[in-house]
Order: C-alpha cells, then structure tokens, then sequence
C-alpha cells in the first residue's frame, strides 16, 4: 500500500512538471491582471522573479548593464533580507522593483488577512533595505483567485503576470529560449525570466543559460526593431 501511494506521489509530481514545461499556467489567470499592454509602439518589458540569487543576479545585472537595458525584478522579501547588498544594487542600477511576496507562497487559499500580511511585509523589507516602493506584485506560480486579485488591487496594487514564458528554470539552451521569443514577441509584451530557483525551490537552480540569453534576446529583439523599457514604462505607453 505504501509502495503504490509512493508511486502514486510520484507521478503526480511527475506530471505537473510536465504540464509546467509544456504549458503555461498564467493563461488560465490572467483575467483582470496586466499580462501585456496594448501598444502600437515596439516595446517590452524584460522582468525576472524569484531574486535575488548571490549567485545570479549580479551576473545578470552585468549582462544589462553590458547590453543597456533596464529590468524588472519580482523580489521575494526573505531574499532581499539575505543579501541586502544585492537589492539595493538592482535599484542603484536604475531597475524597477515588484513584489513576490516575502516567502514565494503560492496564495491560492490564503484568506484576505493572510494576503495582506505577505504582501505588506515584504513591502516593509523591500523599503526599509532598498528605500523603493513598488506598486507592482506578482504571485508566485501565478495562481490567484478572483477574490484575490481584488483584495491585492484594494491594497493600491497592479497585479502584473506575462504574456511570453522564457521558462529558463528549465534550462533550455539559451538559443532555443531566444529562438522562441523572437518567434512570438509582439508590441507590449512581458517577458518572464528568473534569477533565482529551480523546479522545486526557489533559491538553488542554475541560470548559466539565462545570463547567456540577454546579450543574444538584446540583440535579436533590436533587429527586429524592438526596444526594452521596465513594466513601469510599458504601462504608461
């Protein structure tokens, strides 16, 4: 019996890292959030979650500030505490700042009060470290309730998701990443990248193929004619 539920936990594991890679959860919430901003304009918005990584996010803060591009970065309060340092170079580099949350909590099922809490603590840290307030909040994995999405807006909030998945935690060669993009962007579209995590944490994980993709998505995007600007930016096209 022990064995069958074992394999039983298994698949069911198994399965819905399968579906995370071959589809993208966002589009069943994105209704009443901002996924892409309606633009004649060849603008988007570059975003990263999950930061910051000790490891990562000063190599990927190197490779913008190489190819001249301003980010967006979903912060998780309880990385900002651990590397301080970190966080305030993001914003001394002119980035813009959001807010994931303090803990990466999926916050499918929290109650009203439970929402506000992880949100306004990991506000409170985010600017007692940074000195930024942000207004913009994205829910880890994406998942929201409507309810949910209007107690974050009453909190003066915009709840930002994405329109074009990078999934780099799958570590896809930075080609293909690249390759998949340049295929599907379009005018206003936000990008998800991550400096941070992996399939089943968010610290750990390995983002070589993600450094390796923004000289090369600069580079490809401007080709085509496209400019990169933060989800501030985008929003107020």
């Amino acid at each position: 019996m022990l064995v069958f539920l074992f394999l039983a936990f298994v698949g069911i594991v198994v399965l819905g890292v399968i579906f995370c890679i071959f589809f993208d959860q966002a589009v069943l919430t994105r209704k009443d959030t901002i996924y892409r901003v309606q633009t004649d304009k060849k603008k988007v918005a570059l975003t990263f979650d999950d930061g910051p990584s000790w490891e990562w996010t000063p190599k990927i803060l190197d490779e913008l500030n190489k190819a001249g591009i301003k980010a967006t970065f979903f912060l998780v309060g309880y990385h900002v505490q651990k590397y301080p340092d970190i966080a305030r170079r993001i914003v001394a580099e002119g980035h813009t700042i959001g807010n994931h949350g303090y803990a990466h909590s999926v916050l499918f099922y929290y109650t009203p009060a439970e929402i506000e809490e992880e949100i306004k603590y990991s506000e409170k840290v985010i600017k007692d470290i940074t000195g930024y307030t942000t207004k913009f909040f994205r829910p880890p994995k994406a998942w929201l309730r409507k309810s949910i999405k209007q107690k974050i807006k009453s909190m003066g909030y915009e709840v930002v998701l994405w329109s074009l998945n990078s999934k780099d935690w799958v570590s896809f060669n930075h080609k293909q990443i690249v390759n998949y993009i340049s295929k599907k962007v379009k005018n206003g579209d936000i990008l998800l990248f991550h400096d941070s995590g992996n399939v089943f944490s968010t610290e750990g994980g390995v983002r070589t193929q993600t450094v390796k993709s923004i000289t090369l998505l600069a580079r490809t995007l401007a080709e085509k004619g496209y400019e990169f600007v933060s989800v501030e930016e985008l929003l107020n096209e």
